[in-house]
């Protein structure tokens, strides 16, 4: 009982202060210090219906308030049991992260036993949302104030209609004024004039949003007796036109979506088959372990991230170099230790490195365990780019595209200007010839194998950013990539470019009708059809060495 005595004191005592406060300056402007201190003590003190007072106290102090607001909307505003003062609180593997509310001054670490969240009600949560939407519609930066008309789009009230529309009279940029407009013509849609509901859909039918879109559908649906939802006929009319020109703006839109991930699954693809079409180009090897070597690729990329947990967007860059040195020393050693003994006989070689990758895939799963491994994206990879509501890219899969076409452009100024490429070229059209004018064929294959071993390795770089690491890694990119290689023309890189395009496009406009399976199978059906018509692919190799 004594306990509660001394609580209700301090809550008196809190709601006292705050209206003597005001009695005594009067007309006088109170300190924006004063007001967010008198407010935050009835938020820690008082009861739910002096904390609605306090949040309003706090909305009225505008766009200062927004980081409390917000904290308290999200259950990370607390009070400190050893003294009783506000506190902010970012959860971590060790409790809570404080940051004084009052002052913003850092805390340092707590336990999580050491604080008691500020608690909301339903009621006071609805409200606190309209309250933070409205304060960042006054915000300076652009982004805020798009993210608050969003949020703000589902408020029916005449008071948030009311604040867009003088926000639009203000507003300078155009996403945000266009997203004000938008809802703005949702709401006139509910009009009880039809001239209003007819003019309002005219305009919408020019917006990629799926609102209207959904709004527009709704119009046309049926309800349980078959009546349509939308009792007017001319109406109706007027939307089913609208949501025909809008979802024709939608498909090209699905298209150009569709084409872009074909575009980023086809560099994944040449990133896979680039390795393995100068080494089969070249020495006529079919290396079944190169998909294990894009695994010690994606296994490099991993390791070093757990050496650098604190700084992800250098981990990855370093995993390029490091990934490619590993695989193009593992590649070396295979074409030395096994594969030299083998020219010639290309079924063995497939035997023999069939049985070098479940070596690598056994020797993976002793080192870190069968279970997959998960890299972390960099920040600034992930998300994607919001074109519109109907067009979004996400950025890893753009930086994969890009990296595949830099990949592409270096390794082609390898084989163009270096005396290694000139080797490999020479090699490749006619070995017997090459050797003759004194080329070190032994030395050009090793080094051509630990060159598209090491490009196999940054392949496992990207694929780590796209799928789970683990020792199955590669099996699932290997028959893709001798398929790319075989179709483009075996050894020419260029027909391994487009070839894996041209697959990684098609692959994704047959995955909506007939699945990620079978997709896969009606392209390989094509390619069989394809090689019995033009058995050297796409590019066939050129050189006196073409037709053997």
């Amino acid at each position: 009982m004594k306990a509660n005595s001394i609580k209700c004191c301090l809550r008196l005592s809190a709601i006292l202060m705050l209206v003597f406060s005001l009695a005594i300056h009067g007309d006088q402007e109170i300190p924006p210090a004063s007001k967010l201190q008198d407010a935050l003590s009835i938020l820690k003190q008082g009861s739910m219906a002096d904390r609605e007072l306090a949040v309003n106290q706090l909305a009225d102090l505008g766009a200062s308030s927004l980081p409390i607001l917000q904290a308290l909307l999200d259950g990370k505003l607390f009070t400190l049991k050893s003294d009783t003062s506000l506190v902010i609180g970012i959860d971590n593997n060790h409790g809570y992260t404080l940051s004084d509310a009052l002052t913003g001054s850092e805390k340092g670490v707590i336990e999580r036993s050491a604080v008691t969240k500020i608690n909301l009600t339903n009621n006071l949560r609805v409200a606190l949302r309209k309250i933070i939407g409205q304060l960042q519609l006054s915000a300076d930066d652009p982004a805020i104030r798009l993210a608050a008309v969003k949020a703000m789009a589902n408020e029916e009230d005449d008071n948030t209609q009311s604040l867009l529309k003088a926000r639009a009279l203000i507003e300078k940029d155009e996403d945000v004024q266009q997203a004000i407009n938008v809802v703005l013509l949702l709401k006139d849609m509910n009009s009880s004039d039809k001239l209003i509901r007819i003019k309002a859909i005219d305009l919408l039918k020019e917006q990629n949003n799926r609102d209207v879109a959904n709004r527009l559908n709704a119009m046309l649906e049926k309800d349980e007796t078959g009546n349509f939802i939308e009792a007017d006929s001319e109406i109706r009319s007027v939307a089913k036109a609208a949501l025909i020109k809008i979802n024709s703006r939608l498909q090209i839109y699905s298209a150009m979506e569709t084409v872009f991930f074909g575009l980023s699954l086809g560099a994944v693809l040449v990133l896979a088959a680039i390795g393995l079409a100068i080494t089969f180009g070249v020495m006529g090897v079919i290396n079944m372990a190169h998909g294990e070597l894009m695994m010690l690729g994606a296994y490099t990329t991993y390791v070093i991230q757990q050496l650098m947990p604190n700084h992800l967007g250098i981990s990855i860059i370093l995993s390029i170099p490091a990934a490619f040195m590993i695989s193009a020393l593992v590649g070396i050693l295979i074409e030395r230790g096994i594969i030299r003994f083998l020219y010639g006989r290309p079924l063995e070689t497939l035997l023999a490195t069939f049985g070098v990758s479940l070596i690598l895939q056994q020797s993976v799963r002793s080192i870190f365990s069968p279970l997959n491994r998960s890299v972390a994206t960099p920040e600034w990879m992930s998300g994607s780019l919001q074109i519109n509501d109907f067009l979004s890219l996400t950025w890893n899969r753009f930086y994969i595209l890009v990296f595949c076409l830099l990949v592409f452009m270096l390794l082609l100024q390898i084989l163009k200007r270096t005396r290694l490429g000139l080797e490999v070229r020479a090699v490749a059209q006619n070995r017997t010839m090459a050797k003759a004018m004194g080329i070190p064929t032994a030395k050009v294959d090793a080094m051509t194998f630990g060159l598209g071993s090491g490009i196999a390795g940054v392949a496992g770089v990207a694929l780590s950013q796209i799928t789970n690491v683990g020792p199955n890694l590669g099996q699932a990119y290997i028959v893709d990539s001798f398929m790319v290689v075989v179709f483009g023309g075996v050894g020419n890189l260029w027909g391994t470019l487009v070839a894996g395009f041209i697959l990684g496009i098609a692959n994704k406009f047959l995955e909506p009708f007939s699945g990620a399976v079978l997709a896969k199978i009606l392209v390989l059906i094509f390619i069989i059809l394809f090689i019995q018509k033009r058995p050297r692919g796409l590019f066939p190799q050129k050189g006196r060495a073409a037709d053997s």
